[in-house]
């Protein structure tokens, strides 16, 4: 008997030493996510960064912004149309998804619906057999590039228009036949837009949005409410200083000028995860004019820094002339744009220097180290510090040879968890640069007082909800940045 007790008091002795060893061959647990978060197929939207937007149709042949509804579809007549051709544009410029309006405001179809003669099928274009949307999908889809579509709710020529039964039907109608037909679209556009004298009418939007998700179950729905992706409150493409992807969707509603501050801002007490998406053009208006030109490259740049570095999609439109072509100044300020844009972040002077950070979740060899800012996954592998209270956090890289010298500082957050950072603050050798509020997928602090010499940089964040997650950094030269008096 005692010595079976021996054997026992030996056995559970060298259990327990043995057990701690066994529990540190186990690698450290991600920080539990903060909610709400992303769906996939938003994730996939805010990696593209940069989309495109293409507005085509009568008001192309005639000058306008906003068709009246009585144009004749014998004026669309685009004798050199090559969707091809945009498509080229789009995967120049690196854009890897282009919306199409299918249907403007003027009620003008691109493809020849069963439930209006008001389309393609009326002009003279391929004899009245052609059909935009395919010709799109088809040139969208040889080049790798996903389709988005834009169906008009407001609509001045369908007399249908004001009969909430009748016109609801004929929308849905058409809804029906773009999703069926034209195969996989990632995203679908609708907006409140109406002249002021428009017949009373009202949208079944929920009833649209669930024959969407219905019919394509992996697309982004765009509204003032979403479901999938917000407007950011104006056609400036410029987004918040402080840009959340949260918001209420309670709150808002489709067409409601009252909240355009909101949308810009969103919410840190959101409850739904509805990230914003900023649309422009190009050119001073949407469709094309003769008498019109490009955007300066500096103003496009301007845009990117206040779209895409503040936490939103940029949606850029590119219309096409009346000869069915992206024109060549668009396509030469694309290029420019593209070859800026490459110029300024090819290069990330962060790579070169060594990381270190006020702590590290599960210690130096658990995977969430500085280190892990500077590799090329920008979701999912992060630095995470060690949850302790409200305890400042904070990142700092440090020339190994010489001094650096850039005027960009990038910071990007790992949103697979949540958006997390409320307030942080840039020093350079002891001397704050720049501050900010949210920062998200992606923020870019282009400095105000240009370019900045020094040997260490310090990202403080000052203000987060949980711990913060930054996915990754960098530190850029952009050359083409000249602050006013500097």
């Amino acid at each position: 008997m005692t010595n079976l007790y021996h054997l026992l008091v030996v056995s559970l002795v060298l259990i327990s030493s043995f057990a701690p060893t066994i529990q540190n061959h186990f690698a450290t647990t991600p920080p539990l996510p903060v909610l709400p978060l992303p769906s996939y197929s938003q994730l996939k939207w805010q990696q593209r960064e940069i989309i495109f937007f293409h507005h085509f149709g009568v008001n192309t042949f005639t000058d306008s912004e906003w068709g009246t509804g009585k144009e004749n579809p014998k004026i669309f007549n685009p004798k050199g149309l090559n969707t091809a051709q945009w498509i080229d544009v789009a995967v120049q410029t690196g854009v890897s998804l282009s919306i199409l309006t299918a249907k403007h405001h003027d009620g003008f179809c691109l493809w020849p619906s069963k439930y209006t003669d008001h389309s393609v099928v009326g002009s003279p274009w391929e004899n009245g057999n052609g059909d935009v949307v395919q010709e799109f999908t088809n040139a969208a889809k040889a080049r790798g590039v996903d389709i988005g579509l834009y169906l008009s709710p407001w609509d001045r020529h369908d007399r249908r228009y004001g009969d909430i039964l009748a016109y609801n039907e004929y929308y849905m109608a058409q809804l029906q036949e773009l999703l069926n037909k034209y195969g996989s679209v990632n995203e679908i556009w609708f907006d409140g837009a109406k002249g002021s004298n428009a017949p009373n009418m009202s949208y079944l939007f929920n009833d649209w949005f669930q024959m969407v998700a219905e019919l394509q179950g992996t697309i982004n729905i765009f509204s003032d409410a979403g479901p999938g992706v917000r407007w950011v409150g104006n056609e400036n493409g410029f987004a918040g200083t402080t840009c959340w992807s949260t918001i209420n969707r309670t709150s808002l509603s489709i067409g409601n000028g009252s909240i355009v501050n909101y949308l810009n801002t969103g919410d840190p007490r959101g409850t739904d995860w509805l990230p914003a998406e900023c649309d422009v053009s190009v050119r001073p208006g949407w469709f094309w004019h003769k008498s019109e030109s490009p955007k300066k490259l500096s103003d496009l740049l301007e845009i990117y820094y206040n779209s895409v570095g503040r936490n939103c999609v940029l949606l850029l439109n590119v219309p096409p002339n009346t000869t069915g072509l992206i024109s060549a100044n668009d396509i030469q300020r694309l290029k420019e744009f593209k070859s800026a844009i490459d110029t300024i972040f090819s290069k990330n002077l962060a790579e070169s220097c060594s990381l270190t950070a006020s702590s590290i979740r599960g210690g130096k060899n658990s995977g969430f180290g500085p280190e892990a800012m500077l590799d090329k996954d920008h979701l999912w592998t992060y630095w995470a510090p060690k949850d302790n209270g409200n305890k400042e956090h904070w990142i700092e890289i440090t020339a190994t040879n010489g001094e650096l010298r850039f005027n960009v500082v990038r910071i990007q957050e790992a949103i697979g968890l949540g958006q997390r950072i409320k307030k942080h603050e840039i020093y350079v050798d002891g001397k704050r640069i720049a501050k900010g509020t949210t920062v998200g997928y992606k923020k870019l602090h282009r400095l105000e007082n240009g370019v900045i010499k020094g040997r260490s940089v310090r990202i403080r964040v000052i203000g987060s909800r949980g711990i913060p997650l930054i996915s990754s950094v960098g530190l850029h030269f952009d050359p083409f940045w000249h602050p006013i008096g500097r």
